[in-house]
């Protein structure tokens, strides 16, 4: 993904980057620091039938995707697929190689979310396998949608979101150049699979030998799902089984929290809400190991969960602060404290930074701790 590449401020097209370099990481170390197996670096081991594959995302500061793979008596399952590239491919195919095992063997595959990253090889995995594909019908809905719209309407409503956000003309212009030259004939991620399988959250998923339980926890998108693996820990950890965590909770980043929005949608959604919901679930079930798809896996789930709702809790009042001044969502993400210098942040990571603002600002209306200005266009919101 290219730094001036047009983005979203809404719900984001499969194809679309959702996680920005102007992400929080929290932690002094975010390398991952796990073992690995043999003379193959990019698989680890751990235990009870689960491997992890570092499946590189191209162009991205996250560097890798940890795809996740769940023996069964049926055969592997894949937890995500990583990023349609066809150094990610090759990846893929060595790690599960160096496994004994293969593409064409794999029996399914379990999407925790529709992001390119996670999402983005499913169609290349089950032309060569033959596998299901399963994803919650939120995400699954997203998915859809995009292969049924034109790209123009994603780039009308892309404008009309910035522009109701605040941002100048100068950096809405690309966009709409972009719509009239008509330059981008289709949307990004369309090889990623249309899933065949619904995850129905609470319920067990279908996995010959293995207790895998889904557990809706929406907030970076609308259906993003964890996977607690009901099983005793390999290495006897205290705690309730494992937890394959997508992007939901990762050891030493925050995740973009936005909003998802299709452009025919009049609904107000609390994207931020939704998270800070869904991360109290994870803490009440406390895991005895998360094995994330970012980064590395760690233990104290509660620990990291209180550490995520300081965080936001801390954002929120630092942006109920700069409200002392009314402010449109675009002046109010130029004020936020990110990872470098708002002139410093590239084109498409500023609709992702915008995007992030109102997610919080519309927590801070819900709250009632924030206003919009009666009679403002672009809508400007001011303390309360």
């Amino acid at each position: 993904m290219t730094e001036d590449t047009p983005q979203v401020t809404g719900d984001t097209p499969p194809g679309a980057e959702h996680t920005s370099p102007v992400t929080e990481d929290t932690s002094p170390d975010a390398q991952d620091t796990s073992p690995v197996t043999g003379d193959t670096p990019h698989v680890t081991d751990h235990g009870g039938g689960v491997w992890a594959i570092k499946v590189p995302i191209p162009d991205n500061p996250l560097g890798h995707t940890l795809v996740h793979v769940l023996d069964t008596d049926r055969g592997p399952v894949l937890v995500d697929t990583g990023w349609d590239d066809p150094a990610s491919w090759d990846t893929l195919a060595a790690g599960l190689a160096a496994l004994g095992t293969a593409v064409t063997d794999i029996h399914g595959v379990v999407i925790t979310h529709h992001h390119p990253d996670h999402h983005g090889l499913s169609g290349q995995v089950r032309e060569a396998s033959g596998a299901w594909i399963a994803m919650h019908a939120a995400d699954t809905e997203v998915v859809v949608r995009t292969r049924s719209s034109e790209p123009g309407v994603w780039f009308d409503y892309m404008s009309a979101k910035l522009a109701a956000a605040g941002a100048p003309e100068e950096h809405i212009a690309p966009l709409r150049a972009a719509r009239a030259s008509g330059r981008m004939r289709t949307l990004p991620g369309l090889r990623a699979a249309v899933p065949d399988r619904e995850i129905v959250p609470a319920e067990l998923l279908p996995l010959a030998g293995r207790r895998l339980r889904a557990i809706w926890t929406p907030g970076h998108t609308p259906g993003h799902v964890c996977l607690h693996l009901e099983e005793s820990h390999p290495a006897n950890l205290p705690g309730n089984g494992r937890l394959f965590s997508g992007d939901h909770l990762l050891p030493g980043i925050s995740p973009h929290i936005g909003l998802y929005e299709a452009p025919e949608d009049t609904r107000v959604t609390d994207p931020l809400g939704d998270y800070l919901d869904s991360l109290e679930r994870i803490g009440r079930l406390g895991p005895a190991e998360v094995l994330p798809a970012h980064q590395h896996a760690f233990t104290d789930a509660p620990a990291r969960v209180r550490e995520l709702l300081d965080h936001h809790e801390e954002r929120l009042r630092g942006l109920w602060t700069l409200l002392a001044e009314p402010l449109t969502p675009w002046g109010l993400a130029e004020r936020m404290e990110w990872n470098r210098p708002w002139e410093q942040i590239p084109y498409g990571s500023r609709n992702i930074a915008v995007s992030e603002a109102e997610a919080h600002v519309r927590r801070l209306v819900k709250q009632g701790r924030a206003e919009a200005v009666p009679g403002t266009d672009p809508v400007t919101y001011r303390a309360v």
